[in-house]
């Protein structure tokens, strides 16, 4: 199931010429995967304080293919690829008016607060995410 996440683009996304800098891409993702998280009722504020876990960036993967600017309108998707005990893939499109413009991948593991060491997704979370896997 395919998420999709609106957001504008503001000029403190931009650089000097009114085009997204590069790197903003990741926040506009991240954005995603948290309100997918959120409508899932798997929010993080939740997991942190009943669980004491919280998912981490362990790795991505981005390839741009066009520039977004100021004041577009970009639809971010989020999907679900892969689901481990321990960790996850999401694969995300940026776009505007259909043409994609940066697609990747983000590899998320699981992370006890306390100690900070991988820890296994809770069953009950799990057994959520699982139905949502593509």
């Amino acid at each position: 199931m395919t998420f999709q996440f609106s957001l504008r683009v503001y000029f403190e996304d931009t650089d000097a010429a009114g085009v997204v800098y590069y790197g903003n891409y990741l926040k506009f993702m991240e954005r995603a995967r948290s309100e997918w998280f959120l409508q899932r009722s798997i929010g993080m504020k939740s997991l942190m304080s009943e669980h004491h876990l919280v998912f981490v960036v362990s790795s991505t993967q981005l390839n741009y293919r066009r520039s977004a600017k100021l004041e577009d309108v970009l639809e971010v998707s989020v999907e679900l690829i892969e689901l481990k005990r321990v960790s996850a893939v999401f694969r995300q499109v940026v776009s505007r008016q259909g043409e994609t413009i940066c697609e990747g991948t983000t590899r998320v593991g699981c992370v006890n607060t306390q100690t900070l060491k991988p820890a296994p997704i809770p069953p009950q979370v799990y057994a959520e995410l699982n139905q949502l896997i593509q």
